[in-house]
């Protein structure tokens, strides 16, 4: 009896574990890393929490928080509008859509680089020959005029139709020729 208390005083005795100091050497005390983890998330979320206390920001700052809220929201907003636009009036939405066909496509890059970098994404543009993108753009002017001409043709077009669908223009033109020659020769 007496080697065995020995041993075990040796590995226990005196509020020691050799067993688990050995361990702990080797594996990480589950107990005590949970411990450190939760005091570690307590500081952080105490430091997060005090950088947004209202009470320590100015006018300019809580005006920059809302500012910086806006894009997603707004950009979300604005696609389910053109898309409620083009369904209301398919030829304001498409004379719409032809002044957006004229921005050059460097400035497009410039507006995806712009967006992409807002919300995080890594935007690497190759090099554009600017002077190119510009030519070809202006190149597709006189398309666009005439789409937009087009346009303008379906729209007089649509108005004479609900014209004629409320009665304020007579549809039929060589009766009204053949009207006012009949009341010529009624007259003579």
């Amino acid at each position: 009896m007496g080697l065995i208390s020995g041993i075990f005083s040796l590995l226990f005795g005196g509020g020691r574990n050799v067993v688990r100091e050995t361990t702990e050497v080797f594996r990480e005390n589950a107990d005590n890393a949970a411990e450190r983890s939760v005091i570690l998330r307590d500081q952080v979320m105490a430091q997060f929490g005090s950088e947004f206390q209202s009470d320590r920001k100015g006018a300019f700052d809580r005006f920059m928080d809302g500012l910086n809220r806006l894009p997603r929201p707004a950009m979300a907003l604005g696609t389910l509008a053109l898309l409620a636009a083009a369904m209301i009036d398919p030829l304001w939405f498409a004379a719409r859509m032809q002044g957006i066909a004229l921005v050059p496509e460097p400035l497009w890059w410039l507006l995806g680089v712009i967006v992409s970098f807002y919300f995080g994404a890594r935007h690497q543009a190759k090099a554009q020959d600017f002077q190119r993108q510009i030519g070809a753009t202006l190149l597709n002017a006189p398309t666009v005029l005439e789409n937009l001409d087009a346009l303008k043709r379906l729209s007089d077009a649509a108005e004479v139709s609900a014209e004629l669908s409320t009665g304020d223009i007579d549809p039929n033109p060589a009766l009204d020729d053949w009207k006012r020659k009949r009341e010529s020769r009624a007259a003579t």
